[in-house]
């Protein structure tokens, strides 16, 4: 496994899951610190190459528009980003999840044939790499994973009760 590149230069070309190096928020106010994070018992987020590199490949099929789509696997891992239609009214400036992939999901992961649902990704055009006003008014706050892809990078974020909280994530080759 290569090493891990320095904190903070979130890129496609980070891997690495090992020790304290992870990425942080670009928006975080102490990217040093890189505190442990409540939701992922002190871990970092792990995202597998192939769901990272799933992401970045659907935001740039979609620009100038929003793609999106759904995470699965665990509460500390995605194993896998599904793209779905964005079905928004305006997909230049914001996103909606077809809703029959969605409950397809969870459905699956009711009944034991997938995975859990994590959260979602959806793409910045603009290149705002956190999450926009509009992100703030459709969240549900339920504790999801909400993926951002912008300028050719991720940043994560966990939707809670007061808002969204900055993940710091590694992506594990293989």
């Amino acid at each position: 496994m290569p090493a891990p590149s320095p904190l903070g230069n979130p890129g496609p070309d980070h891997f690495g899951c090992q020790g304290e190096d992870r990425h942080a928020s670009p928006h975080r106010p102490n990217l040093a610190s890189n505190a442990p994070n409540r939701h992922t018992n002190g871990m970092a987020l792990t995202i597998s190459q192939p769901a990272h590199a799933i992401m970045l490949t659907a935001a740039r099929r979609a620009a100038p528009l929003e793609a999106c789509g759904l995470l699965l696997g665990t509460a500390s891992r995605i194993e896998i980003a599904v793209p779905t239609a964005n079905i928004a009214p305006d997909a230049t400036r914001d996103f909606e999840i077809d809703p029959a992939a969605l409950i397809a999901a969870h459905r699956a992961a009711r009944d034991g044939s997938g995975p859990q649902v994590v959260g979602y990704f959806h793409s910045h055009p603009n290149s705002l790499t956190r999450p926009s006003a509009t992100d703030a008014a459709s969240a549900a706050r339920d504790g999801r994973v909400w993926v951002i892809v912008a300028n050719d990078a991720i940043t994560c974020w966990r939707d809670g009760a007061d808002g969204f909280e900055p993940l710091s994530y590694c992506v594990e080759q293989g």
